[in-house]
C-alpha cells in the first residue's frame, strides 16, 4: 500500500528517470509496484499524468502543470523532517545532491564517506545529470545544492571550489604530439569526438567561442569510451584535467593555449537557507575546500 507522498515520489523519480524500470530500480521497487503506484495517483486526482510509449516516459499537459507542484510538496515534506529532528535535537535528515561524473568519482566518495562517520542518520541522495539538468534540479528544489561550472550557474548562488585545467587528448602517432601546447583553431579540419554531456556543457561552449567548428565524427557520455576511441585512431578530443585522473591510456595530453579552464562550483538556488542536515554537510565540505568562501546560513 502506498500513501499518497509515497506516490508523489514516485511519479517525480518516474520523471526523472524517464522509465518505470530505472526508476523501479532506485526506488528498491518492482516495476509493477511502480506502475500501480502511478494508476493509483492518476485514478486518486481523476487526471491521466503520463503517457507510456516505446521512446519511453511522456508528461501529459495535466502532469507537466502539475509537477512543479508535487516538487514543493516533498520538498515542504523533506523540510518538514528535517526541522522536526533539529527540535527533537536528533542528527538525522536528508541532504540531495546534484553531480556529474567526475564530482562523483573524485569529490564525493571520501566527502561522503567522512560524513557519514560523523553523521550516521543523515541520509544522502545523489542524482547525476548533466549541467542543464543539474541546474533545472537547484532551481526545482530537486536537490538542496548542486555541483556545477561556473559558466553555467547563471541565477544562482555560487561558491567556487576548484579551477580544472582542459586538455588536448592526441593519439600516440598524432602529429602534434610533440607540441607543448595546442590552439583551438588546430582542430579545425581534425576529427573530433565531441563529449556529449548536455547543450550547454563547456566544451561545446568554447567551441562556439572561438568560432572553431571540428569535424564531429562521434558524441560520447563516458570519458573511458572517449578515451578508448582516441587511442584507437577514431579522432581527437578535449577533457579536462579531473575527468581523465586515475584513467589508464597511452595518449598524449596537451594543454590548451590561453589556460582555458572550467571552474567547477558549489550552487544553490537564490537566498537558499539551509536546513540542518544540508548545513552540516556543507561544514564537511568547507573543511574539503579550506580556501573557498561558504556563505549560506541555515536554520
Amino acid at each position: 500500500m502506498f500513501f499518497i507522498l509515497d506516490k508523489y515520489v514516485i511519479f517525480r523519480t518516474v520523471i526523472e528517470c524517464g522509465s518505470l524500470t530505472r526508476a523501479a530500480v532506485r526506488l528498491h521497487l518492482t516495476q509493477s509496484g511502480v506502475s500501480h503506484a502511478l494508476a493509483s495517483l492518476e485514478a486518486e486526482l481523476g487526471l491521466p499524468l503520463l503517457l507510456r510509449g516505446r521512446s519511453g516516459i511522456i508528461l501529459t499537459d495535466c502532469g507537466r502543470q502539475l509537477l512543479p507542484f508535487i516538487q514543493e510538496i516533498l520538498q515542504t515534506q523533506e523540510q518538514l523532517q528535517q526541522a522536526v529532528a533539529s527540535f527533537k535535537g536528533l542528527d538525522a535528515g536528508i541532504v540531495s545532491i546534484g553531480t556529474f561524473t567526475s564530482v562523483s568519482s573524485h569529490w564525493l566518495p571520501e566527502i561522503i564517506k567522512n560524513f557519514k562517520q560523523a553523521h550516521p542518520q543523515i541520509e544522502i541522495k545523489l542524482a547525476e545529470g548533466d549541467y542543464d539538468e543539474i541546474k533545472q534540479w537547484i532551481l526545482e528544489g530537486h536537490v538542496d545544492f548542486g555541483f556545477l561550472s561556473l559558466r553555467t550557474a547563471k541565477d544562482l548562488e555560487t561558491i567556487p571550489l576548484h579551477q580544472d585545467n582542459f586538455l588536448c587528448l592526441l593519439p600516440p602517432s598524432h602529429p602534434l604530439k610533440r607540441q607543448k601546447k595546442i590552439a583551438l583553431r588546430q582542430l579545425q579540419a581534425e576529427p573530433f569526438i565531441l563529449p556529449k554531456w548536455g547543450p550547454h556543457d563547456d566544451v561545446r561552449h568554447m567551441l562556439k567561442e572561438a568560432r572553431i567548428v571540428p569535424e564531429i565524427k562521434y558524441e560520447v557520455t563516458e570519458e573511458k569510451a572517449i578515451i578508448a576511441m582516441v587511442e584507437n585512431g577514431l579522432g581527437i578530443s578535449i577533457l579536462p584535467e579531473m575527468a581523465l585522473a586515475g584513467l589508464q591510456h597511452s595518449l598524449r595530453l596537451i594543454e590548451l593555449e590561453d589556460c582555458l579552464c572550467r571552474t567547477i562550483s558549489l550552487c544553490f538556488r537564490p537566498s537558499y537557507i539551509a536546513p540542518p542536515a544540508v548545513a552540516a554537510f556543507l561544514a564537511q565540505l568547507a573543511r574539503r575546500f579550506p580556501k573557498a568562501v561558504f556563505p549560506i546560513h541555515s536554520h
